[in-house]
C-alpha cells in the first residue's frame, strides 16, 4: 500500500461572479502521507479553506474545479479520483473516508436537535446500525473526546454548551465513522488559548490512536507549530512555500512567510510598532534592500524608557476609579421564578485607570471581563459599587447626564459585522452617532468629519457609500474604530476587538490603536483572552478568574514572573512557535 494518502495535482478552482470569472486557486500541488499532519496557513482569502472544501466536493455553488486532480488512496476502495465521483458516491465518501471540523461549531450544529442525536444521525446514516447502538457509540465518542458529563451532553442542545465543548462534539461527529483523513478548518480560532491548547492536544491524541492523517487549516503559524509535521503557506491562491515545520520556522524563504512569523507580538521584547506582512512584501520589491524602521533597534522599547514613561503616567490623578464593583445575575427556578442564587460575573473588583494608560484585562470565557467592560460603561447596570470618572460617580448620574458622558466613553465590540447595521453604509454608521449627540453644525460638516476619520484609520474615502458586507473583517473593525472616534472620546473599551482577525490583520489593528493613543491621548481598557496580545499593548494587566482579580500589576512583570497558577496556565497555553519547542517535539 502506498504511503501517500492524498495527492493534489495542479488543482485550479474558479468562481463565477457578476464581474466575470475569478480564479481562487491557481494550480496548486501537494501530497499528504498516512498518519501525517499537514498545516495549511494563510490569511483570509488566500484559498486555504476552499482548496480543502474541494477534497469533499463542498465548494459553494458559484465555484467549480476547473483543472487538476484529487487522488485519494483509500484502504477500502483503492485509488479514488475525487473530482470524478458521481454525486451519489461522494455522499458516501464524505464522513466515511474524509471528515471535516468547521471553524464555527455553533453554525455547524443544528440548534433544534440535541448534540447526541446529531452524532447518532451520522452513525446511523453511514454505518446502518440501530438507534440504541448508535447512542452507545456516541456516548463512547463523547468520552473519547473528553467531554465532561457525556451522558448529560448527549441530551443537551448546542446553546447549552461552551465553545470548546461544541467543538469537541464536532470532533466526535467527524470521528464517528473512523475517517482516514480529518480536515480541521480553523477549529480553534474563536476559542480561549487554554481551550485551544486542550483541543490541539486532543486532536494529536486521536491522530495517534486512530492512525489518521490531518489537514489543519489556520491563519496562525504559532498554532501550526503546535500540531503539524509539515506545512504549506498559501497566498492569493498559490502555495508560496512548503516544507517541514522546523524548516519554515528556522529558515523561511518567502517574504510572506517571514511576515506571518513576524507579525505575532514578540514575547521577549517590546516593540513600538509591530511588523506586518505588507512590510515584508514591500521590502522584497526595494531595489536596495535595507532594514525598515520596524526591524531596527530603535523600534525596541528599553526597560529604562518604559520605566520612565510609567513614572510620569502614574504621577497623574486617576481618570477612572472602580471601587468594589459587583455585577450579579439572578438565577431563577420554580414555577414562580423565585431567585435561588446569583451568577457573580463581577465580584467586588477595584482598580484605577490613569489618563493615557492601556490597562489590559485578560481571562478565559466566563471570567467576567466583558461584563466588567460593559458595566463600566453602564451598558449593564451593576449590583453595587462606585465608578468615579473625573471625580463624578457615573452610577449616581441621571440618564440625561449619563448620555452626555457617553460621548467621552466609547466601546469597540468583538464582532465588527454584528455591531454595524447591515442596512447602513459605513459612512452613515459613522455620521449617525454625531447626529444623535449633535456634534458639529450640519450634515455637510458631519460627512466631512466622517471622511476624515475613514482616512485616519487607513480606509479609502471612495468606500464611504459601501455596505459592511462588502469589506473584510479587518476593514470592518477599522470602520468601528472610526465610529468610536466620531464623538472625540477620552476612554475606550476594546472588547476582544482583534480576537476574530487574522494575525496579520491583528498586527495592523494593534498598530492603529497604538498610533491613535499616541496622537489623541486616549485611555484604553483592552480586553482579550490572549495574554501575549495583552502583554504587548498594555502598561498594566489585570488577570480575571470567576469574576475576581487573580493578579494585577505591570504587564511585563506578570508575564515573566506570574504568582498565581491560573496566570501560569494562561501563559503556558499561548502558542509560542519557538524553534527549540519544535525540535523537542520532533525528538519525542
Amino acid at each position: 500500500m502506498s504511503d501517500i494518502l492524498l495527492e493534489v495535482n495542479n488543482l485550479s478552482i474558479d468562481f463565477t461572479t457578476e464581474n466575470g470569472t475569478f480564479k481562487a486557486i491557481n494550480g496548486i500541488s501537494y501530497t499528504l502521507e498516512r498518519g501525517q499532519c499537514l498545516g495549511i496557513v494563510g490569511e483570509s482569502g488566500s484559498g486555504k479553506t476552499v482548496s480543502s472544501l474541494a477534497l469533499m466536493r463542498l465548494i459553494p455553488r458559484a465555484g467549480k474545479i476547473s483543472g487538476g486532480e484529487l487522488i485519494f488512496n483509500s484502504t477500502k476502495k483503492g485509488r479514488i479520483a475525487i473530482q470524478d465521483l458521481p454525486e451519489k458516491e461522494i455522499r458516501h465518501f464524505r464522513g466515511n473516508e474524509i471528515a471535516m471540523v468547521f471553524q464555527e461549531p455553533l453554525t455547524s450544529l443544528n440548534p433544534v436537535l440535541t448534540c447526541g442525536f446529531q452524532v447518532m444521525e451520522a452513525i446511523m446514516l453511514h454505518q446502518h446500525v440501530t438507534k440504541a447502538e448508535s447512542r452507545n457509540r456516541t456516548l463512547e465518542l463523547f468520552k473519547k473526546v473528553k467531554l465532561p458529563r457525556p451522558e448529560t451532553i448527549l441530551d443537551s442542545y448546542p446553546h447549552q454548551l461552551s465553545g470548546g465543548q461544541k467543538q469537541r462534539v464536532m470532533i466526535a461527529m467527524a470521528m464517528s465513522c473512523n475517517p482516514s483523513l480529518l480536515i480541521a478548518d480553523e477549529p480553534t480560532t474563536a476559542l480561549d488559548v487554554t481551550v485551544q491548547k486542550t483541543i490541539l492536544e486532543l486532536m494529536k491524541e486521536l491522530q495517534e490512536e486512530n492512525g489518521m492523517s490531518i489537514i489543519f487549516i489556520s491563519h496562525d503559524l504559532g498554532v501550526i507549530a503546535e500540531i503539524a509535521d509539515r506545512a504549506l503557506v498559501m497566498y492569493k491562491g498559490d502555495i508560496v512555500e512548503q516544507g517541514s515545520v522546523l524548516d519554515l520556522f528556522s529558515n523561511p524563504k518567502h517574504p510572506y512567510t517571514k511576515g506571518l512569523l513576524a507579525c505575532r507580538p514578540p514575547l521577549d521584547k517590546r516593540l513600538r510598532v509591530l511588523p506586518t506582512v505588507k512590510d515584508f512584501l514591500e521590502a522584497e520589491n526595494r531595489p536596495h534592500p535595507t532594514l525598515s524602521y520596524k526591524e531596527r533597534d530603535e523600534n525596541i522599547i528599553t526597560p529604562e524608557e518604559r520605566k520612565e514613561g510609567h513614572k510620569k503616567l502614574y504621577a497623574a490623578e486617576p481618570l477612572l476609579k472602580v471601587e468594589n464593583l459587583k455585577t450579579y445575575f439572578p438565577i431563577s427556578k420554580g414555577i414562580f421564578g423565585k431567585t435561588t442564587d446569583y451568577v457573580k460575573a463581577v465580584d467586588d473588583i477595584s482598580f484605577n485607570i490613569y489618563p493615557g494608560e492601556t490597562l489590559g484585562i485578560v481571562g478565559e470565557s466566563g471570567s467576567g471581563k466583558t461584563t466588567l467592560g460593559r458595566t463600566i460603561l453602564r451598558l449593564i447596570e451593576p449590583t453595587s459599587g462606585n465608578l468615579i470618572y473625573k471625580g463624578k460617580d457615573l452610577l449616581k448620574l441621571p440618564s440625561e447626564e449619563m448620555r452626555q458622558y457617553r460621548k467621552k466613553l466609547q466601546i469597540i465590540f468583538q464582532d465588527p459585522y454584528s455591531s454595524l447595521n447591515p442596512h447602513m453604509t459605513i459612512g452613515e454608521s459613522i455620521v449617525e452617532p454625531m447626529r444623535v449627540h449633535h456634534i458639529l453644525n450640519d450634515e455637510k460638516e458631519r460627512k466631512k468629519k466622517a471622511i476624515e476619520l475613514l482616512e485616519r484609520v487607513s480606509m479609502n474615502t471612495t468606500q464611504y457609500n459601501r455596505y459592511p458586507h462588502e469589506f473584510s473583517g479587518g476593514q470592518r473593525q477599522r470602520v468601528c474604530i472610526a465610529r468610536a472616534l466620531a464623538l472625540n472620546p477620552e476612554f475606550i473599551v476594546c472588547d476582544e476587538c482583534i480576537s476574530s482577525l487574522d494575525v496579520s490583520v491583528q498586527a495592523q489593528v494593534i498598530n492603529l490603536l497604538s498610533e491613535l493613543k499616541k496622537d489623541f491621548g486616549f485611555t484604553y481598557l483592552f480586553i482579550s483572552h490572549d495574554i501575549s496580545v495583552v502583554k504587548f499593548i498594555s502598561d498594566r494587566m489585570v488577570v480575571l478568574y470567576n469574576g475576581k482579580i487573580e493578579e494585577m500589576g505591570d504587564a511585563d512583570e506578570i508575564y515573566f514572573n506570574p504568582q498565581k497558577e491560573y496566570t501560569k496556565r494562561l501563559i503556558n497555553a499561548v502558542p509560542k512557535g519557538r524553534i527549540e519547542d519544535i525540535k523537542a517535539s520532533l525528538s519525542k
